[in-house]
């Protein structure tokens, strides 16, 4: 059988980025998420579907219309483009289904729980981080993850406690100085 017809199970230098970039769940835990980042990750869905999608398929098939393929570089980038959509569109629909919404604006208490915003205060610096899902982790905009040393370290706590973070740098005593649900 000539080799053409043969799949390959060596690894394809189109799938490579293959795995998502976003951690896997911890196992028996939910995926939490807060209303503004199910409601970004749809958003996300759906412009690929209704818009990026349709425009590389054109692309594509106007491509595909010239004739040889194998030299056609429209061709070959649009057909990778699009199996990068879909690759996403899938990791989406599965992200979103297991999503378990989280309500937390308009709490009032002064402890620490999924989706507050918190300020601490460290040995070096004074920051604020919102405790998120693992979908919305944005450290440039202080959004952490509810499995991350820092969240783990101040979840439960209160405002005025101070708590100890053991992170892969080392030990850093925080002191909660500010807890609110935006």
């Amino acid at each position: 059988m000539s080799k053409a017809f043969v799949k390959d199970d060596a690894a394809d230098p189109d799938d490579a980025d293959a795995a998502e970039t976003t951690p896997a769940l911890p196992a028996g835990s939910k995926n939490y998420i807060t209303p503004e980042g199910f409601a970004r990750l749809q958003a996300e869905k759906k412009r690929l579907l209704e818009l990026e999608r349709p425009e590389v398929v054109k692309t594509v098939a106007w491509a595909a219309s010239l004739g040889d393929r194998s030299e056609n570089a429209d061709y070959i980038y649009g057909k990778r483009r699009l199996r990068e959509i879909d690759r996403r569109v899938r990791f989406l629909i599965k992200r979103l289904e297991a999503a378990e919404i989280v309500q937390s604006s308009g709490r009032d208490t002064d402890q620490v729980f999924f989706g507050a915003r918190v300020r601490v205060k460290g040995a070096s610096s004074e920051r604020t981080i919102r405790i998120v899902g693992i979908d919305e982790v944005d450290p440039a905009r202080g959004c952490v993850s509810w499995i991350s040393p820092i969240a783990r370290a101040l979840i439960k706590a209160r405002e005025g406690d101070v708590v100890r973070l053991r992170a892969p740098a080392g030990e850093e005593q925080l002191e909660i100085l500010e807890v609110d649900y935006p």
